[in-house]
């Protein structure tokens, strides 16, 4: 059985940080011009959490959502807000979306610009996390529509066979993080 709950916890006026390829503030702007047309670059994170059978955690996004909506997506991705860093912002949203208190760990940014039609653009500088917990899931239903557990393995061949079903991000972030740092999932 699927726990949930529903709270409004993001919103198309919060102000999103700008910035240019280095990382360096141009400034502010709302969530939901920041994703307008081709976008504009600004930070944005990515979670992936594990159980202790290297099971990755992944969430189907919310209908309401206007980019990728039913999507399936790592476990948690948002963005901070004016004035917030990018692991407390991270620890915010994994307990916003999944009820989870976790303490993820730094992996790499990159940067990465991806069209949804004619509708608009996610352009981010994304820090990507990784965390480890067999605590039990409690989903918000105005982010996640559903969430499972998936072996690496499957999600392997799922992206292969099936790959528009899962958002952009989680495609260019996989595969770096099954070649490069698997080993430091091992030691969490």
């Amino acid at each position: 059985m699927t726990h949930r709950f529903s709270t409004v916890v993001s919103f198309e006026e919060e102000p999103l940080i700008l910035v240019d390829a280095h990382d360096q503030v141009l400034g502010y702007e709302t969530k939901v011009a920041c994703h307008q047309g081709q976008g504009q670059l600004h930070r944005a994170f990515s979670v992936f959490v594990f159980n202790r059978r290297n099971e990755l955690l992944l969430q189907q996004r919310s209908a309401s959502k206007p980019l990728w909506p039913l999507y399936w997506s790592n476990s948690c991705c948002s963005h901070p807000r004016r004035g917030e860093g990018d692991l407390a912002s991270a620890q915010r949203r994994l307990q916003e979306e999944l009820s989870l208190t976790l303490q993820p760990e730094f992996l790499y940014r990159f940067q990465y610009h991806a069209l949804y039609g004619d509708i608009g653009a996610e352009h981010e500088l994304c820090s990507v996390y990784m965390a480890r917990s067999d605590a039990p899931v409690t989903v918000n239903d105005r982010e996640v529509a559903d969430w499972c557990y998936i072996a690496p393995e499957t999600l392997d061949r799922e992206l292969i066979d099936n790959p528009q079903r899962y958002s952009p991000w989680l495609k260019l972030e996989w595969p770096r993080l099954r070649q490069e740092f698997w080993s430091r999932l091992e030691a969490l």
